[in-house]
């Protein structure tokens, strides 16, 4: 039965992932369906976490957008996810960079590499 399920999630796997870490700023391209339309929406902001393994690896992103922080939270190996474009490394020495949601303007910046 578990040799079954890790086929299963082996097909759903996506060749193309980039590598990214936590602390990089990330442009994910993700497909939005309304009504009968779909179209592509551009979310950029910083890696908050990542967590995960196999097909049911998932990251966090944080953004601002009008003064109001944002967070969403990406399926990595997702049909909904077009793809992820790494705009900038940064230099962090956390894991998770929960930090970041008390912090407003330049103190919420991560140091590039």
């Amino acid at each position: 039965m578990n040799e079954i399920i890790r086929e299963i999630e082996a097909e759903q796997l996506k060749e193309n992932v980039p590598q990214f870490n936590v602390g990089d700023t990330v442009k994910v391209y993700g497909k939005i369906k309304e009504g009968n339309r779909e179209r592509i929406q551009i979310f950029e902001g910083t890696v908050l976490k990542k967590q995960g393994g196999g097909n049911r690896a998932t990251f966090t992103i944080r953004k601002t957008s009008n003064g109001i922080g944002v967070e969403k939270t990406w399926p990595l190996h997702s049909p909904n996810v077009e793809k992820v474009e790494v705009v900038r490394r940064g230099k962090v020495r956390r894991a998770k960079l929960f930090y970041l949601r008390d912090r407003v303007g330049k103190r919420a910046k991560v140091k590039e590499k």
